[in-house]
C-alpha cells in the first residue's frame, strides 16, 4: 500500500517542466480535459461560479490552464445562458498555451497569458473571479500560501480552488486507469504522484489559516476532489 498518510513534497511531476514539447504534452492534455469532463469537474467548477454568482462582463481567471478545457465548458455555459464573460488562461508553459489556443480558437472571449503564476504581469484586481483546477497540489506549502495570497489579490470578488483529495481508492484508480485506459507514460507516472502531492481537508484548513485567509467554504466533491471558494472582503 502506498503512503499516503502525509502530503510528499519535494518530488516533481513530469508535467512540471515548463519546456516539455508539444508531441508529449499534447496527448497528456487532451486526456487530462476528457478526464475532467468524463467526472464532472466541470460541471462542479460551474455550479461554483453560480454561488458569486457571475454577472454580465466579469472576467474570469484559469491559473495553470493546461489545455484550456475548463475555459472552454465555462464558455459554453456562457453562450446558453446568455452570459457575456471575458475568459483569460494563464499557463507558464508554452506547449499548454499553443495547444490551448487552438482548442479554444472558437471562443473570441478567450484569451491566454503566458507567464508564472507569481508574475508581476498578474496584478491586483485584474480580475473579477480567479479560480485553479488541480493545480495548486504543485506548490509546496509555503509556496501554495503564497499562490492563494496572489490569487485573491488579483481577483476582486474570490477564488475557487478545486483540488484532489488525497486517497488510496483514488491513487489505485488512477494507476489502474493510466495502464488500461490512458496508456500515457507520462500520465501514469503525474497522476498518483499527484495524489501523494494532494490534500486532506484538515490540511487545506491550516493552510487557509496561515494564509490569513478566513471567509472560505470546503465541499468535497466527487470524484475525490475539495473545492474552496474564498469570497474576498
Amino acid at each position: 500500500m502506498a503512503n499516503l498518510r502525509k502530503r510528499i513534497t519535494g518530488v516533481d511531476e513530469i508535467m512540471d517542466d515548463f519546456a516539455l514539447p508539444a508531441d508529449e504534452l499534447d496527448p497528456v492534455l487532451k486526456g487530462l480535459g476528457d478526464l475532467n469532463a468524463w467526472f464532472g469537474g466541470h460541471k462542479a467548477l460551474i455550479k461554483a461560479l453560480q454561488q458569486f454568482p457571475v454577472k454580465d462582463s466579469d472576467h474570469i481567471s484559469d491559473w495553470g490552464c493546461g489545455g484550456g478545457d475548463a475555459l472552454q465548458a465555462i464558455a459554453v455555459w456562457a453562450q446558453k445562458n446568455r452570459l457575456p464573460l471575458q475568459l483569460t488562461g494563464v499557463d507558464a508553459a508554452p506547449a499548454a498555451v499553443e495547444y490551448a489556443r487552438r482548442a479554444t480558437a472558437a471562443y473570441s472571449n478567450i484569451d491566454y497569458l503566458q507567464t508564472e503564476v507569481m508574475s508581476p504581469d498578474l496584478r491586483t484586481n485584474q480580475f473579477d473571479i480567479v479560480l485553479s483546477s488541480l493545480f495548486s497540489h504543485h506548490f509546496e506549502d509555503d509556496a501554495w500560501i503564497a499562490l492563494v495570497q496572489k490569487m485573491l489579490d488579483c481577483s476582486r470578488r474570490g477564488v475557487i480552488i478545486t483540488d484532489l483529495h488525497r486517497h488510496w481508492l483514488l491513487y489505485y484508480s488512477l494507476k489502474f486507469i493510466f495502464k488500461f485506459f490512458i496508456p500515457n507514460p507520462m500520465m501514469a507516472h503525474d497522476g498518483p504522484l499527484s495524489v501523494k502531492r494532494s490534500f486532506k481537508r484538515k490540511e487545506l484548513k491550516t493552510l487557509l489559516k496561515r494564509a490569513g485567509i478566513k471567509r472560505y467554504h470546503i465541499t468535497w466533491k466527487w470524484a475525490f476532489r475539495w473545492q474552496v471558494i474564498i469570497y474576498k472582503d
